[in-house]
């Protein structure tokens, strides 16, 4: 797929990587601007199991 990509950019080496530096920032800016906050309601991160109770795990005895 990148060879592919890379094969379609126009332009010598230099001008396809700074293409390609642009184009990696894009996605990047995306996913965090409009992806990652749709998903993140969806995702468990939220729940967590732990409380303040020792259940007998390490630092119990003390």
């Amino acid at each position: 797929m990148y060879g592919w990509i890379w094969r379609h950019l126009p332009g010598n080496a230099w001008v396809r990587g700074v293409i390609s530096l642009v184009l990696v920032l894009a996605v990047v800016y995306a996913l965090f601007q409009y992806v990652f906050p749709w998903a993140e309601p969806l995702l468990p991160f939220g729940d967590v199991t732990v409380d303040g109770e020792s259940a007998g795990g390490a630092g119990a005895d003390q």
